[in-house]
């Protein structure tokens, strides 16, 4: 197995996007009342999972510079005294009315038009709640691990957004939140809708920022982006456990944090009872330093709710705690679609990187059945859902296929084919994106972009190219294989000026080969002396392919990896090899300080 490298990160934020603006006096109210209004004495509740009832209220979601998605009936919610009545009134003439249940919460459905600006809602009950600057456009979640995370200022290119203003260009970033149940309301008492300028384009994901931003400058409508990131959480985090209890994998997952969490509390004096009262100390320190007009942890960091680590099974790693504090406080907020970054944690192993495929398809199908269901019926049952294939990582391909060890491309092939198996689906390919050393590239934007250029396409009906070219077939011919593309654009094309040397050839003894590749027209012709009677192919089938002369559109986008053999990808019987985070060393530190993004084709829509 290749030696591994270690993981550091360089901050390229610009001194712009650092400054903290200590007059922003307007941020500090809003949070001081949000802080009032989940907890008038500014402590924590005595049971975290449940909101205090104060009268009427609503979620951090509804807020002044808002977006609603256009043309649909959006859900918009909230809490009030039991039996209160509420009524909710738009500035453009929709009005619509609800009774809090005995528990106090209450649900109204509300008609927005099309796309504009300028609007406002007023939500009246005990009190009044005015909502200002409240736009109608285009609404997407953006979810996942770290790199759905990782932010534009510490990415490359951060600089171009130095003077960013886009103000109907909405964003919505919440904190990292866990729970063991699932919370009726966030904690994060800081998330507010922000309009796009150089500190909220900053602090949002690199990938999120750039899909949204595409879109809105494409559409010419308002579009808001709801990201929901957590680092280093596994699929099996982000979705109920019901759902998948009847996996092998998501019971690995389980029972794995069963047992880390019986060993961390054996013998040390440890309990669940002990960890839970030190996050509601922690919480209601958090709570105490918002209502005092508190926003920043340090000069780079803002408050955030505080989260538990130990024992385990309370943990962001166990299943479906992440789902309980990222997802469900903030069904069913009317959405178009969605687009996903997470799959680096369940890619340790190839069998758990092959059950990743079916994974993913048991999350997109309960994301998109209970968020129609929770909408009565208006986001859409099927809603368009598109996911970011790996990048490339760890040292450049040198073999024509690489064995186990090379796990990230049995989950790209996972993810590759329930982008086939599922309608309404589509995959960023980011091949040619990554980084040797780090687990968070900073070449991302590409990533974004790409995404982008999916919706565009299959949800806007844009005369584009959605993306690189997709295999669709192959055909032997004595001892040469012709591989058919579709996606091919204005044609297809290397991405340096030589031969294609990414394909790997086999017969029957399934012995890999380089190929010789030739492109002609939307085919690929593949051979090689060494293998008369071949029998498959497989295309950058390896962790780091970037470095090779890969195949792409004249738009510049690349052809996802791929294989044409149905061959065993790991032999169940033999020990699984893990691939894990690195080792930090000196010389790590000086590849990563000294990374300069790849070259590629330009893209050209």
């Amino acid at each position: 197995m290749k030696t591994l490298f270690t993981l550091t990160l360089i901050v390229l934020l610009p001194a712009s996007f650092m400054a903290k603006a200590e007059d922003d006096k307007a941020a500090q109210r809003q949070a001081r009342r949000k802080a009032a209004e989940a907890s008038p004495t500014g402590k924590a509740t005595s049971d975290a999972s449940v909101p205090v009832k104060t009268g009427l209220r609503l979620p951090s979601l509804f807020g002044d510079h808002m977006i609603l998605q256009q043309n649909m009936k959006n859900t918009i919610w909230g809490w009030a005294d039991p039996k209160e009545q509420i009524t909710v009134t738009a500035s453009w003439g929709a009005s619509t009315s609800a009774q809090a249940n005995a528990d106090g919460g209450w649900k109204v459905l509300l008609d927005t038009p099309a796309f504009g600006t300028g609007h406002s809602l007023k939500i009246t009950g005990s009190k009044t709640i005015e909502i200002k600057d409240v736009a109608i456009g285009e609404v997407w979640l953006c979810a996942g691990q770290s790199n759905m995370g990782w932010s534009t200022g510490n990415s490359a290119e951060a600089e171009l957004e130095a003077n960013v203003n886009l103000p109907n260009y909405r964003i919505f970033k919440s904190a990292r939140e866990h729970w063991h149940e699932p919370l009726k309301e966030k904690r994060d008492l800081l998330g507010q809708w922000k309009p796009c300028n150089p500190e909220s384009a900053a602090e949002t994901s690199v990938v999120a920022y750039n899909f949204g931003k595409k879109l809105h400058l494409a559409l010419n409508v308002p579009v808001g982006i709801i990201q929901e990131a957590y680092a280093g959480t596994p699929i099996e985090g982000w979705m109920p456990w019901e759902v998948q209890q009847d996996m092998a994998q998501s019971k690995e997952q389980k029972a794995d944090m069963d047992r880390s969490a019986q060993r961390q509390l054996d013998g040390k004096g440890e309990s669940r009872e002990k960890s839970l009262a030190a996050f509601q100390s922690e919480l209601a320190d958090y709570n105490a330093k918002v209502a005092a007009g508190e926003t920043m942890k340090n000069r780079a960091r803002a408050l955030q709710p505080p989260y538990i680590t130990k024992p385990a099974d309370l943990g962001n790693q166990y299943p479906a705690n992440i789902f309980n504090g990222m997802i469900y406080p903030i069904r069913p907020y009317g959405i178009k679609g969605a687009i996903w970054y997470q799959g680096e944690r369940n890619s340790k192993t190839a069998p758990q990187a092959v059950a990743y495929g079916e994974q993913l398809k048991r999350l997109i199908s309960y994301y998109r059945s209970s968020w129609h269901e929770l909408s009565g019926g208006n986001v859409a049952k099927d809603f368009p859902f598109f996911f970011t294939q790996l990048p490339s990582w760890e040292p450049p391909q040198t073999q024509p296929v690489e064995g186990v060890a090379a796990t990230w491309s049995v989950n790209r092939e996972s993810m590759r084919l329930v982008s086939m198996e599922m309608p309404h689906t589509g995959m960023a390919v980011g091949i040619d994106c990554g980084d040797p050393v780090a687990l968070h590239p900073q070449n991302k934007k590409p990533i974004g972009i790409r995404h982008a250029y999916l919706a565009l396409k299959e949800v806007y009906g844009k005369d584009i190219v959605p993306c690189g070219p997709r295999y669709l077939r192959q055909k032997i011919e004595g001892s040469k294989i012709v591989l058919e593309f579709d996606s091919i654009g204005s044609g297809m094309m290397a991405a340096k000026p030589s031969k294609l040397d990414a394909f790997a050839i086999a017969g029957a003894d399934k012995q890999w080969h380089w190929a010789d590749a030739e492109i002609a027209g939307n085919k690929v012709i593949v051979s090689s002396k060494e293998v008369p009677t071949p029998v498959a192919v497989r295309y950058a089938w390896a962790m780091n392919p970037s470095q090779r002369n890969l195949l792409y559109n004249k738009e510049g986008l690349p052809a996802s990896p791929f294989r044409t053999d149905t061959w065993p990808l790991f032999d169940p019987n033999d020990p699984a090899v893990r691939v894990e985070k690195p080792e930090k060393t000196d010389e790590a530190r000086d590849a990563k300080r000294n990374f300069k993004d790849w070259e590629r084709p330009k893209m050209t829509q």
